[in-house]
């Protein structure tokens, strides 16, 4: 099995299967939605489209972010604090982000989408190891920041899981993710934009049971729970 990692929302090739990474904040978002018990995550390209997708679906609620910032009219911010503090059972949610949505649209031709932030990246290489890996010739690894050392940290890690090779520890990723260019703005006290307590959501590797991959079938794509 041959893995790549790439940075950026545009990956170059498509692959037997794409793992798309957005540690801070899309993919821990929609990991942390799941455990809130959520029931689907839909991926709009647009907020025009996410705003479209809930005044037909009056139930669904918004999540996500332009820019790093909450967008007006949204039910929720692309915060993970923020979605631990919610009943979401039965909920469906529509997703916009800037890099880990875009970069997971851009993603569908590869044979299986999966998506995740460093909580749920040990889980993800161990379910295709255990159930896809005797079909796939290549695998990619986005890191949907195209500049941003978190992502880049977390597809590292994986990378190393799948060539068991141990080139990177799981404290070496939280250090990086804590030092990030990405994550600075979070742990400036100053800058109420930001809330530092959803670092400490990002840094967590979470022993949970299942793994989320896109369903490619709909209409509009959209992210499910597949349990191990």
């Amino acid at each position: 099995m041959q893995v790549s990692i790439y940075q950026g929302a545009f990956p170059p090739s498509a692959a037997d299967a794409a793992i798309v990474i957005d540690v801070i904040r899309a993919f821990t978002v929609a990991h942390y939605a799941f455990l809130q018990g959520a029931e689907r995550i839909y991926l709009a390209e647009t907020v025009e489209q996410a705003f479209h997708m809930q005044k037909e679906n009056k139930d669904y609620l918004l999540a996500g972010e332009v820019k790093g910032e909450a967008i007006e009219g949204f039910d929720l911010e692309n915060s993970p604090y923020q979605i631990t503090r919610r009943d979401l059972h039965g909920k469906t949610l529509i997703q916009k982000t800037t890099n880990g949505v875009r970069a997971a649209l851009n993603s569908l031709a590869s044979g299986h989408v999966f998506v995740t932030g460093f909580t749920n990246a040990r889980k993800t290489v161990h379910y295709i190891q255990e159930n896809l890996a005797s079909d796939l010739e290549t695998v990619n690894i986005i890191a949907s920041h195209p500049t941003g050392d978190d992502d880049l940290a977390c597809a590292e890690y994986m990378k190393s899981l799948f060539e068991q090779d141990a080139s990177i520890t799981s404290g070496q990723v939280r250090d990086r993710i804590i030092r990030s260019e990405a994550a600075e703005k979070f742990l400036d006290a100053s800058n109420i934009t930001f809330r530092c307590e959803d670092i400490s959501y990002c840094i967590n590797e979470l022993d949970t049971n299942f793994v989320m991959k896109i369903n490619k079938a709909r209409k509009i794509p959209m992210i499910e729970r597949v349990y191990l």
